[in-house]
């Protein structure tokens, strides 16, 4: 069986889920002898796929450049990519992101992952250049199967592209190995500082920060025993640092880091719990990066979250700051729910892997054929 990937996201992004999902699913196709599978994005920008060495020939990763010549190098990847691809002559097209056009070869199938539905359900929140409403809908409704990532993701599939049941499946994602406990070395400069609650990706709209950071300051004995650390999402912006001050934290009491994977799963093994706020979510890798590293989970009650952390999680009403606060001190005030909850993190972050994650979309492209 031959398969294909476009290049989509990885001109899209530079780090990020999409590309880390299609990573993954290389990884484990790879070791499958009977499967030919290949990334077409000749010249992308993504470090997940440059870092694929030997899994992949991931094509020439590109520096960032200004819009103009970003625009040209993607126009350029673009064609490369459909004279590759029609070479290649696959069984399987498995669409990366979503566009109104295709690259469908002859007598291929098409595949498409459908990851969310933030745009449709919080359109106010982004502007019209950036919603994905339409072309979402066109690659869905011609797909010859559609997969969501989880349940939730389904049902708002069902709900806004009106694609038949039959044509969807779910398939859940994983958590990479490096985020497992017995895996991270410690790092001393972390354990010396103050505990901290982690807060982990983006802080903009939907991932509703801004009411974490309310519920967070809202509570005395939490301004008293904790920081916050961020990773991910750039740097905290100067209408962040001056919310976190007007609602009464010191300026030194938020802290941000970017980078690898080895720094993220140090910072998940040394915080006292992760806070996931977000208002909505198609599947939320965090949470179960954070089980797997032994840190106790406080979660929004909303969207696909319940499906992914099970009874591993304190819940709460992301619309409520005084919920955030209650769960957030149910969790850090007690030892023994803090050791509950990383046991049962444990337990539930074992359902889902990368491996199980590609047997089952193996499985889909073979019904196709």
């Amino acid at each position: 069986m031959k398969v294909a990937f476009d290049q989509q996201v990885f001109l899209l992004q530079k780090y990020g889920g999409i590309s880390r999902y299609f990573c993954n699913l290389q990884k484990e196709f790879f070791l499958k002898t009977h499967l030919d599978t290949r990334i077409f994005a000749p010249i992308h920008f993504n470090e997940n796929l440059a870092a694929l060495g030997d899994f992949c020939k991931s094509g020439y990763v590109l520096p960032d450049l200004p819009p103009k010549m970003r625009r040209l190098a993607t126009e350029i990847s673009i064609v490369y990519a459909r004279f590759l691809m029609k070479k290649f002559s696959p069984d399987i097209i498995h669409e990366t992101y979503f566009s109104l056009s295709d690259f469908k070869a002859r007598k291929s199938k098409i595949v498409l992952t459908v990851y969310d539905f933030i745009h449709e359900r919080y359109s106010e929140m982004f502007d019209q250049a950036h919603k994905t409403s339409d072309p979402k809908k066109v690659a869905a409704l011609r797909a010859d199967h559609v997969i969501c990532i989880s349940e939730s993701t389904r049902r708002d599939l069902i709900e806004y592209c009106s694609v038949p049941e039959e044509r969807i499946s779910v398939t859940y994602l994983g958590a990479d190995v490096c985020f497992r406990r017995q895996n991270i070395i410690p790092a001393s400069s972390l354990g010396d500082q103050p505990p901290f609650v982690l807060f982990v990706g983006s802080r903009s709209g939907y991932k509703n920060f801004d009411g974490f950071v309310r519920a967070f300051a809202s509570s005395d004995r939490l301004v008293k025993d904790f920081d916050i650390v961020c990773f991910g999402g750039g740097a905290l912006t100067v209408a962040e640092r001056n919310m976190s001050e007007n609602v009464g934290l010191r300026v030194d009491q938020i802290r941000h880091y970017g980078g690898s994977d080895d720094i993220l799963a140090k910072l998940y093994y040394h915080a006292s719990a992760l806070i996931y706020p977000s208002l909505y979510e198609g599947f939320g890798i965090p949470p179960l990066e954070a089980m797997a590293a032994g840190c106790p989970v406080v979660s929004s009650d909303t969207s696909s979250l319940p499906e992914v952390v099970g009874g591993a999680g304190e819940y709460f009403d992301p619309t409520e700051d005084e919920a955030i606060r209650v769960a957030m001190e149910n969790v850090l005030y007690s030892n023994e729910r803090c050791l509950d909850l990383v046991q049962r993190g444990y337990s539930q972050e074992a359902k889902f892997s990368w491996a199980k994650c590609a047997d089952e979309t193996l499985a889909i492209y073979r019904s196709l054929l």
